[in-house]
């Protein structure tokens, strides 16, 4: 099953400063059939204006991946860790026990990211940050895991949860495939570009809820550039 969640229905508020689409309910937007997709609990599409950004404030027991989409993004946080993360690239925050961090644009132009939430398998345990540069060239015409809870998945950032994000580059008329298990969901956003999967087509910004696939056939019907999370 796949259920088309389209960017004008999402929730949206503008701040000033910030343009932001929620995917699920979050801050004043509450839909009691869009709380959480699995244990993915927030995607935010977020548009900072420049010189601006999320002054410093505190989570906890919350694993919170930044995909950078244009631009950069300037992490500091309570543990000592700074950082750029530019567009393509991601950053993970396990809040653990607890944190404060800001993130800021810096940047003389739009930042543009994904703040993507996900419920953590475990509490009580230490923060953690780390970002990471990935080739872009591995993730043309590939999915290649950018964040994931499983240990196997190579040079992936870790994060506590029993989930993967995970992106590809796709020109136009390519296919790829992407295999889902038994019993895990897919959360499917294009960053850019027109991708239909498995026949229902989604365009910049849509998110696509995905159950009960085996596998996903993603044609692209534009040069595009996809993000999901597949989780339990």
């Amino acid at each position: 099953m796949i259920e088309l969640r389209a960017r004008n229905e999402l929730g949206h508020a503008r701040h000033g400063w910030l343009d932001t689409r929620h995917h699920f309910s979050f801050a004043n937007y509450h839909d009691p059939k869009r709380v959480h997709w699995g244990d993915l609990r927030v995607w935010n599409d977020d548009t900072i204006a420049p010189h601006t950004g999320f002054p410093a404030h505190s989570h906890r027991e919350m694993e919170i991946i930044t995909y950078v989409r244009q631009g950069a993004i300037t992490h500091q946080d309570s543990l000592g860790n700074s950082g750029r993360t530019e567009a393509g690239d991601v950053q993970v925050m396990s809040a653990g026990t607890g944190i404060t961090h800001s993130e800021q644009n810096l940047e003389d132009t739009e930042t543009r990211i994904f703040q993507i939430w996900i419920i953590p398998n475990a509490t009580g345990l230490p923060p953690t940050w780390g970002s990471k540069p990935f080739p872009k060239a591995s993730r043309e015409g590939h999915f290649e895991i950018l964040a994931s809870g499983y240990p196997d998945d190579g040079d992936a950032l870790p994060i506590q949860a029993d989930a993967r994000v995970v992106a590809a580059n796709l020109s136009e008329g390519q296919t790829v495939t992407y295999p889902v298990e038994a019993g895990r969901k897919v959360y499917l956003v294009p960053a850019k570009g027109r991708v239909r999967v498995n026949e229902v087509l989604a365009d910049t910004g849509d998110g696509l809820a995905i159950s009960d696939e085996t596998h996903l056939t993603v044609v692209a019907e534009a040069d595009s550039e996809i993000v999901l999370v597949e989780t339990v």
